[in-house]
C-alpha cells in the first residue's frame, strides 16, 4: 500500500511539474536542443574546422544584437579593453561605433583624433577594414579588427549619406587621450563651452570653466558646444543639465519593472545667473548630449542650433558574467521632460544650420554653425 501511494505522489508531482511548464517554456527547451544540434552539425560538416569557442561568443552576440543596436557581448579580453579605455587613455582611431544593417555605423568621430583628423564623420557606415568586409561580422570582431598597435597603419572603406561611391581613408592608429572639455572666451564677450563627452569628471570641468569665464564682468551669454558628442554617464548629463536650470525635470527613465522607473530634478540655482545660452548639436550629438539640449528645449531655457540629433534614447548597464567578460544590456528608456522619447527620433533644433565645414575650429569662417550662434547672440 505504501509503495502504491509512494508512485501515485510520485505521478501527480510529475503530472503538475509538467503542467506547470507553459507552452512557451517547452518551445525554449526545443530551440536550445535544435541550436546544440546545428553547432553539433557545424562542427561535423563545415569545409573548414570552426573554433567552437568563437561560435559560441558569435551566438551570444547575435543574441544580443538582434534586441538592439546598442546591446553585446563583451568576451573577457574586450571586457578588460573596455576598462581600460574608460580610464581616459587607450589606443585606437577615436570612433564611437554602433552596428545596424549589418555594418558598423559611426555615432561620432572623438574630436583631435585620428578618425576626426582623417574626416571620419558621423553617420558613415564602415563597410571594410583593411581588405575585410564588415557584412556578416558582429560589432565585437569588427572593433577587434579596428584595434592594433599604436603606429600601425588601418584603411577604412565607408559608405557616406549624400556620396555615390564609396571612400577611403588611411589612418593611423594613436593613444587616445580624451580631453572632454575646452572653453573660451569669444568676440563681444560670449562664453564658449565645447562638451565631447560625459565623463566622471566632466561636470566639474565644466563648473570650473563657467566660473572662469564669469571672471569676465562683461559676460553676456553662453555657447555650449555638444556637437560630436556621444553622451557616456547619465549621472554627469543630470549634473550639467542642472547647472543651467532652477527647477524642473530634467529627465525620466522607464525600465520594464515599474520599480525601477526614476525621475531626475534640477536644484535650485543656475550657476550661469541666467545669462542667455545657444546649445550646438548636429547629427553626431547622442544620449547624454540628447539629454541636455531636450531638458533646456523642453525648459526653453536655450536656443538649440545646428542639425537633428543622432535619436538614441536607451540607456545600457554593463553587467559582469562568470566568466570575466561582461553584456552591454538595454536596461531603460529615457524620456524628455515634455514626455517625449527621442529614440530614433533625436532632438530638433530650434533653428536649423547644417555643417559645411569638417572641423570645428573657434573663431574660423570654416565653422558656420558656430558663427551662427555668435551671429545670433549679437543680435
Amino acid at each position: 500500500m505504501k509503495k502504491i501511494q509512494l508512485y501515485l505522489i510520485i505521478f501527480l508531482s510529475s503530472f503538475i511539474f509538467s503542467h506547470s511548464i507553459n507552452s512557451a517554456e517547452i518551445d525554449i527547451y526545443k530551440k536550445i536542443d535544435l541550436f546544440g544540434e546545428v553547432l553539433e552539425k557545424i562542427n561535423k560538416e563545415y569545409v573548414d574546422e570552426i573554433n567552437q569557442s568563437e561560435s559560441m561568443d558569435s551566438a551570444i552576440n547575435g543574441l544580443l544584437q538582434s534586441l538592439d543596436p546598442y546591446s553585446s557581448y563583451m568576451s573577457p579580453e574586450i571586457f578588460q579593453e573596455m576598462q581600460t579605455e574608460t580610464r581616459g587613455e587607450f589606443g585606437g582611431l577615436g570612433i564611437e561605433v554602433s552596428m545596424e544593417a549589418g555594418v558598423v555605423k559611426v555615432i561620432t568621430p572623438i574630436d583631435d583624433t585620428p578618425a576626426s583628423k582623417a574626416g571620419i564623420k558621423a553617420g558613415d557606415f564602415i563597410v571594410k577594414i583593411d581588405s575585410v568586409q564588415v557584412q556578416g561580422k558582429s560589432l565585437s570582431e569588427a572593433v577587434d579588427l579596428m584595434r592594433g598597435l599604436v603606429g600601425t597603419d588601418i584603411e577604412l572603406t565607408v559608405r557616406r549619406r549624400g556620396v555615390k561611391k564609396a571612400l577611403t581613408f588611411n589612418i593611423t592608429r594613436e593613444i587616445i587621450e580624451v580631453q572632454s572639455v575646452k572653453s573660451d572666451l569669444l568676440e563681444n564677450n560670449i562664453g564658449y563651452i565645447r562638451l565631447t563627452s560625459f565623463n566622471d569628471n566632466s561636470s566639474n570641468q565644466i563648473k570650473k570653466k563657467i566660473k572662469k569665464l564669469k571672471e569676465n564682468e562683461n559676460l553676456k551669454a553662453f555657447i555650449l558646444d555638444l556637437r560630436n558628442n556621444p553622451g557616456g554617464l547619465l549621472s554627469q548629463a543630470i549634473k550639467i543639465s542642472d547647472f543651467f536650470l532652477d527647477n524642473g525635470e530634467i529627465v525620466s527613465t522607464k525600465s520594464r519593472k515599474k520599480s525601477d522607473n526614476r525621475k531626475w530634478f534640477a536644484r535650485k540655482g543656475d550657476i550661469t545667473e541666467g545669462k542667455t545660452l545657444v546649445v550646438l548639436i548636429n547629427y553626431g550629438s547622442a544620449s547624454a548630449s540628447e539629454i541636455v539640449a531636450g531638458a533646456l528645449k523642453d525648459h526653453k531655457r536655450a536656443i538649440i542650433v545646428g542639425e537633428n540629433s543622432y535619436g538614441k534614447g536607451s540607456v545600457q548597464s554593463i553587467i559582469p558574467l562568470k566568466n570575466k567578460g561582461a553584456i552591454r544590456l538595454t536596461v531603460s528608456k529615457y524620456y524628455l521632460p515634455s514626455g517625449k522619447s527621442i529614440s530614433e527620433v533625436g532632438v530638433r533644433p530650434d533653428i536649423e544650420v547644417n555643417e559645411e565645414g569638417d572641423e570645428f575650429r573657434i573663431k574660423t569662417d570654416t565653422d558656420n554653425q558656430l558663427n551662427y550662434a555668435i551671429k545670433l547672440l549679437n543680435g
